[in-house]
C-alpha cells in the first residue's frame, strides 16, 4: 500500500518549496501553492527556464495566506502584508492571459535586486476562474497544468538507475518539484496509471502525464543550470506522444479537505 511521504507548498511559482507535514486541500491546489508569480515588467511571469536564480528564492506564507516571506543570499530579509484589495493587472504566463493583484513598489524592488533583473510580484485573485484541462479537468492557481503534482519514489529511483547506467550522479527529487510524493509502490511511474484517488479526506483525479522542461536540469540549491540530466536520459525511455518527455503525474482536485503526510493513497480507479 502506498503512501504520502513529501507534502511540498511552492507559494512564490518557480521559488523554492516549503515542505509540510500536513496541509488543507483546496480546489485549486494545496492551500498557497503558486498563489504568487513574479513577473518581469510587461507582466509576462519569470521562470526557472529562462530565470533559474528563482530556485534560491525562498518564499514563505502564513497559514491564512496573509503574511508573505522572502529571503536569498545577498539581500537583506523581505516581509509582505498581502494585498487582495489592490487594482487587478494583466500578467500572461505561456502566452495565455490571466490577472494578478500587483503587491507593491518594495517588494518589486526587493526581488528586482534578488534576481538582478526588473521584477513585479503579483498575487492570484480571488475571483480567479482558472480552469486546467486533461481527463479530470479542475483548476489552479498559477501552477503550470493542473492542481497536483504527484511523484514516487520508485519513479526516481527507475531515473537513477538508468542515469548511474550513463556514468550520470543520482538526482534529488527537488529537481522535479512535486507537491506531493509518494511511496510504497515496487513499479515505477504507477502514478501515471491511477484515474482516482482517495488521500486522508480528499480526492484526486487524474488528468495528464507531466511534460518535462528545462527546469529539471536546474540545480535547486543553486539556481544554476547543472547539465543535459535528466532531461537526456528521460528521453531515451519516457517520451510522450507529442515527443516531450513525461515524469510524474497531474491531477485535478475531486473532493477538498485534509491530507498529511503518512497518509494512504487509496487508488479507486485504475486506467485500463
Amino acid at each position: 500500500m502506498a503512501s504520502v511521504v513529501e507534502l511540498n507548498i511552492h507559494p512564490v511559482k518557480g521559488c523554492s518549496a516549503v515542505p509540510a507535514t500536513e496541509a488543507v486541500l483546496t480546489d485549486a491546489g494545496l492551500a498557497h501553492d503558486r498563489s504568487f508569480l513574479v513577473v518581469d515588467e510587461h507582466g509576462v511571469f519569470r521562470s526557472q527556464r529562462t530565470d533559474p536564480r528563482l530556485a534560491v528564492v525562498h518564499a514563505g506564507i502564513d497559514a491564512d495566506g496573509r503574511r508573505l516571506t522572502l529571503r536569498a543570499d545577498g539581500v537583506e530579509d523581505f516581509g509582505l502584508d498581502v494585498d487582495i484589495e489592490a487594482p487587478r493587472v494583466d500578467v500572461e504566463m505561456f502566452k495565455l492571459p490571466y490577472r494578478g493583484i500587483d503587491q507593491g513598489a518594495e517588494v518589486a524592488a526587493w526581488l528586482t535586486e534578488a534576481l538582478g533583473a526588473p521584477s513585479r510580484l503579483v498575487r492570484v485573485p480571488p475571483e480567479h476562474d482558472r480552469v486546467t484541462g486533461g481527463l479530470t479537468a479542475g483548476t489552479a492557481a498559477y501552477a503550470d497544468s493542473a492542481a497536483m503534482l504527484m511523484l514516487s519514489r520508485a519513479s526516481l529511483d527507475e531515473l537513477n538507475t538508468r542515469i548511474g547506467e550513463r556514468g550520470g550522479d543520482p538526482l534529488p527529487m527537488t529537481r522535479f518539484r512535486p507537491t506531493i510524493v509518494v511511496d510504497g509502490w515496487d513499479t515505477a511511474h504507477r502514478e501515471d496509471d491511477i484515474r482516482r484517488a482517495v488521500i486522508g479526506d480528499t480526492e484526486l483525479g487524474f488528468a495528464k502525464q507531466c511534460g518535462r522542461c528545462v527546469v529539471t536540469t536546474v540545480d535547486q540549491q543553486s539556481g544554476v543550470k547543472s547539465g543535459p540530466e535528466p532531461l537526456r536520459t528521460l528521453a531515451t525511455y519516457r517520451r510522450g506522444d507529442s515527443g516531450g518527455v513525461m515524469f510524474g503525474a497531474l491531477f485535478a482536485v475531486l473532493r477538498t479537505g485534509k491530507l498529511a503526510v503518512g497518509d494512504t493513497v487509496d487508488v479507486t480507479e485504475w486506467a485500463d
